[in-house]
């Protein structure tokens, strides 16, 4: 009976914000690769606090296990510590791996501490491991399209500048296309690449284009008629 007493009451935002991280935590496993421990706490239950993980494997938990000692006594820190931040140390694994950690916490209703998000790096991973994440000809690593950057812009004036350049020089260059059809595949290239989800930009691409902002509407509206 004491193993399903609360330790900490849990509202339904709380709840729902718990959910929202154990929905990430697998991508974040993906993304980050083989050589990452991630557990996911929810502080409801000490006794079952696991609530998701990724490679629990390495240190045989997973969800439904307790929290473990240094998580508590991470989490004693992190409260007592005005900033929250996270906590980042060195550990060791229970085979002596070491290990590189940080224990996350994470926030619900009136500023309580409801979880924690623990990572764990296994520092024995074979560096073949890690180096097939950042190749491109590996099967969990899908290219979007060769010709697709990500652009770092530093405000979303310079955003829309270089999406519509990148854009309209990929157009402009392609002979399949006609010229009476440029600035409507222009558009729906940045309408496919969200640009126009961005306030104004249907004004600063019309005004780019040298077009009225009403035939950029009326080509977003094509798109939309389709979709």
């Amino acid at each position: 009976m004491t193993n399903d007493k609360p330790y900490l009451v849990l509202t339904a935002t709380d709840k729902a914000i718990l959910a929202s991280y154990a929905a990430m935590v697998p991508n974040l496993g993906e993304y980050l690769g083989d050589g990452y421990e991630i557990i996911l706490h929810s502080l409801e239950n000490l006794h079952h606090s696991v609530i998701e993980n990724v490679n629990g494997h390495y240190s045989g938990r997973a969800n439904g296990a307790p929290i473990t000692d240094l998580a508590l006594s991470m989490l004693s820190k992190i409260e007592h510590d005005k900033s929250h931040a996270n906590i980042c140390y060195l550990n060791r694994s229970k085979s002596g791996v070491p290990l590189r950690s940080s224990t996350i916490p994470i926030f619900g209703e009136s500023k309580r501490i409801i979880g924690l998000l623990c990572i764990n790096f296994y520092t024995d991973i074979p560096f073949s491991s890690v180096l097939k994440k950042f190749s491109f000809a590996s099967p969990v690593v899908p290219s979007i399209s060769p010709e697709i950057r990500e652009n770092f812009a530093e405000n979303t004036d310079e955003l829309i500048e270089t999406a519509l350049t990148e854009i309209k020089n990929a157009i402009l260059n392609d002979l399949s296309i006609s010229s009476q059809n440029k600035n409507k595949e222009i558009i729906l290239e940045l309408y496919n690449r969200g640009i126009f989800n961005i306030k104004d930009s249907v004004i600063k691409v019309a005004s780019l284009l040298g077009i009225s902002k009403n035939t950029v509407y009326m080509h977003i509206r094509n798109v939309k008629a389709r979709d």
